[in-house]
């Protein structure tokens, strides 16, 4: 038996037939003053076309996860491509680029262009 998901006590249906006031209320203080705020043109134009595609991109790395997100296939784009998340329950609440890496890892390999003379030095054994 699954345990239904709540967030902050509320259920899923609860969440989606709350107003974006009442939703702001459950959230941490930093995302409810976004939201209290009002959200940009960017994030309005976001909500508008998610409630009429199931599948859209988007540049909004800021935008918070409301109720009605979910379910939905987003392309969050990460600098150099959009990757396609799909939004489940438990990302309400966060942020859209919490969800994608924009950062590469660092390998690092021979010394390049540039380096000192001391760490040019490589051992033959």
């Amino acid at each position: 038996m699954a345990k239904e998901f709540k967030y902050r006590g509320k259920t899923l249906g609860e969440l989606k037939k709350m107003d974006m006031d009442e939703f702001a209320e459950l959230l941490p203080a930093r995302k409810r003053r976004s939201i209290k705020r009002g959200l940009t043109e960017r994030q309005k134009k976001l909500l508008k076309e998610i409630r009429e595609n199931d599948q859209v991109k988007t540049h909004a790395r800021d935008m918070i996860i409301v109720p009605e997100m979910v379910g939905k296939t987003i392309g969050i784009y990460n600098g150099q491509e959009f990757v396609e998340v799909e939004v489940e329950e438990r990302m309400i609440g966060h942020y859209l680029g919490e969800f994608t890496r924009n950062r590469e890892e660092v390998e690092h390999s021979a010394p390049g262009l540039g380096a000192t003379r001391s760490s040019k030095y490589i051992p033959l054994k």
